[in-house]
């Protein structure tokens, strides 16, 4: 009987030694393929036990979704050494829609005899350009989301796909305030209109902090004739409106979004508190997790889908995700 208990009691051992030399493993894994230095020893540990700390987490999770009682898989990224706070004070920032809503011009409300069609992938159209990442320096989102939209919506009218600079609307719309602590995408696309263009990414690359605006009207990619924004906070004439028009800038709760890695973002605890805004590029159905939106996210290929994240539809609104969905009109 001892030597049974003993046996077990090793056994234990032996599987609890395991898993954190698989921490441990992945622990090192993490410092090399997301290129992490910390300053100090102490800095290190620290980060370290956040990691382990995130890493059961996320084990947690993914055993649910296993399980099949999670829609989505989680994973190690660029943030599993960030507290929650720290994640969301870098990444997100709060979204004040209610001065914007009464700037825009027109509100886009789907015409009754329109069929959307049951999905789309803007992607595979040609009129989205490459992911990229903000960094953890500038709560440029909004940038990005005012060039993706625009970036789309000049595609459907000319066929002409050109990457626009968000560095140019970080630089040089803060009269307009919007900054590297957080902005609109109407307040930018304003800008855009008063301005009489954007600079193209080529000629005024994304540096990840605000500078001195360089503006030069000899390299405009794109001019903006008006702004709209999907009436009534609705995801029905969120989805004509992509599925007509394009790319459509959004913005959402990202507080949840801190380890996603694939499948359906469906998180009931979400809720209409706006801080991070994207683009949504399509829209689809899984046939094991239901409507999905598919949105391009600004925080590197690293994240998610290959830098994107397939969010839930038709859930009441979840994650506020048609509460401010805006696209110009080119």
């Amino acid at each position: 009987m001892k030597t049974l208990i003993l046996f077990v009691a090793l056994v234990g051992y032996t599987q609890a030694l395991s898993y954190s030399d698989v921490l441990e493993e992945e622990w090192n894994r993490f410092q090399i393929d997301y290129t992490k230095f910390y300053q100090t020893e102490d800095e290190a540990l620290l980060r370290r036990l956040i990691f382990v700390d995130n890493k059961r987490r996320i084990d947690k999770h993914n055993r649910r979704f296993m399980a099949g009682l999670e829609s989505y898989e989680m994973g190690v990224n660029q943030f599993t050494d960030l507290l929650p706070k720290e994640f969301q004070s870098q990444m997100l920032s709060s979204l004040n829609i209610t001065e914007a809503e009464g700037l825009i011009e027109f509100r886009y409300s789907a015409p009754r005899d329109v069929d959307p069609p049951s999905s789309i992938d803007w992607r595979a159209k040609g009129a989205v350009t490459p992911v990229m990442d903000q960094g953890e320096i500038c709560e440029s989102c909004w940038a990005f989301a005012t060039t993706g939209t625009l970036e789309g919506q000049t595609f459907v009218r000319t066929g002409r796909l050109v990457q626009l600079s968000a560095q140019n609307l970080v630089d040089c719309s803060s009269t307009y305030n919007n900054n590297c602590g957080g902005g609109l995408a109407a307040r930018a696309l304003k800008y855009i209109m008063d301005n009489g263009g954007i600079n193209t990414e080529s000629s005024y690359p994304y540096q990840g902090t605000m500078q001195q605006c360089r503006y030069d009207s000899r390299n405009i990619g794109a001019t903006v004739q008006g702004r709209s924004l999907v009436k009534d906070k609705s995801e029905a004439n969120l989805a004509v409106a992509t599925a007509l028009y394009g790319p459509v800038s959004v913005a959402v709760d990202g507080t949840g979004l801190q380890h996603y890695r694939s499948g359906v973002y469906n998180n009931p605890n979400c809720t209409n508190d706006l801080n991070h805004a994207m683009v949504v590029v399509g829209y689809g159905h899984d046939s094991y997790d239901g409507d999905y939106w598919l949105v391009k996210n600004s925080w590197g290929t690293s994240f998610g889908e290959s830098g994107y994240i397939r969010m839930s539809r038709n859930r009441n609104n979840q994650c506020g995700i048609a509460s401010y969905a805006v696209f110009p009109m080119v």
